[in-house]
């Protein structure tokens, strides 16, 4: 996990909405563009830096390009977060 790129990632509103949407399940490039209100290019960027972050996977079905959320990123970086949470007992 590259911390860097994914709190990048992370950072922005739409980039965030793209990941609320993909909870629900894969969804095509064109779905997640009409839902987001985004065009094609403007969802491309973002989806461009979501797949460097490993934050979603790509693959293609047919002629369509479907996104869904990489978890086990997700689950990583709650891991690593969870280093600083409290532990029951203060110093």
């Amino acid at each position: 996990m590259a911390l860097p790129d994914t709190f990048k990632a992370l950072s922005d509103p739409a980039r965030r909405q793209i990941l609320t949407l993909l909870r629900g399940g894969a969804m095509s490039a064109g779905d997640i563009s009409r839902s987001l209100g985004v065009s094609p290019a403007g969802l491309s960027y973002h989806l461009s830096l979501l797949k460097k972050a490993d934050l979603v996977l790509e693959y293609k079905r047919k002629n369509f390009v479907f996104y869904e959320l990489n978890t086990s990123v997700f689950q990583e970086l709650i891991l690593w977060l969870g280093q600083f949470g409290g532990s029951g007992s203060e110093n």
